[in-house]
């Protein structure tokens, strides 16, 4: 049971590592004794947020324009070339676009479900023999998908593609979760509610309050919350879970009361 949590020793890649839920969740696993690679498309936000995790453990930062299949296979590349094996895959690189039904533009809504759906299948396709080198009966390898709580409810915000995408991530998530049991990697998403972050700074400065007096723990997630549940599907506490989706937001889509 002292091991329960114990992730020394593993190696993880969390896309999107250098701001947001990227960071909670790499600063969780460098701080639990992960090798942690986190990948941006920003090079400069990439080295500084390594820079800054590697106060806790080992972290490096890897430029990667993944929302193209030649940024991805670029990544993919280079940590075959630097890694036997990968225990966890973080898949968290997403986007966002709002705006009026009458006005949304074709160009925001295939930006949001390329990085948000499509980059997430492929990633895991090129990541697939270094995430198989590791993978056990005992241990498997592991596959997280952020997802988000507008995936599982209806947002009132102008973010049309957003949700829907999100819907499809958490799908992936279960469809490859069948695929993938056969060799030993589980595959996971997360559906967080309202995180202080960089894409949600518009959303909490206008809607913040509305959204907290709505959720019944009644505040925004914290970096541990987020950490908390990586670490758990990460670990071996989480190697009998695959193709769930846990939402992370203070009840708002599983405890709140029928008005």
């Amino acid at each position: 049971m002292e091991k329960l949590f114990d992730l020394k020793g593993k190696t993880a890649l969390v896309t999107g590592g250098s701001r947001g839920i990227g960071a909670m969740i790499a600063e969780g696993f460098v701080r639990r004794g992960v090798r942690t690679y986190i990948a941006s498309r920003k090079g400069e936000d990439c080295t500084a947020a390594a820079a800054r995790l590697c106060r806790y453990g080992e972290c490096i930062g890897v430029r990667a324009d993944l929302a193209t299949r030649d940024g991805i296979d670029r990544l993919a590349a280079e940590l075959r070339d630097k890694l036997s094996g990968l225990d966890i895959l973080v898949n968290n690189a997403g986007s966002t676009w709002g705006d009026e039904i009458d006005v949304y533009p074709e160009s925001g809504w295939d930006k949001v479900m390329t990085i948000n759906v499509k980059t997430p299948f492929y990633l895991t396709q090129a990541l697939l023999p270094l995430l198989e080198a590791s993978a056990s009966p005992d241990d498997p390898a592991r596959v997280i998908i952020i997802g988000s709580v507008d995936g599982i409810h209806v947002s009132s915000l102008p973010t049309f593609a957003y949700g829907p995408s999100k819907a499809a991530a958490h799908h992936l998530a279960r469809t490859l979760a069948a695929h993938l049991a056969a060799r030993y990697i589980t595959v996971n998403a997360i559906a967080p509610g309202l995180f202080p972050s960089k894409m949600t700074a518009a959303t909490i400065e206008k809607n913040g309050d509305r959204i907290v007096q709505a959720t019944p723990l009644k505040r925004m997630g914290r970096p541990d919350d987020m950490a908390g549940v990586a670490i758990y599907l990460a670990s071996r506490a989480g190697s009998f879970v695959t193709g769930t989706i846990i939402p992370v937001d203070g009840g708002i889509t599983g405890a709140t009361g029928a008005l």
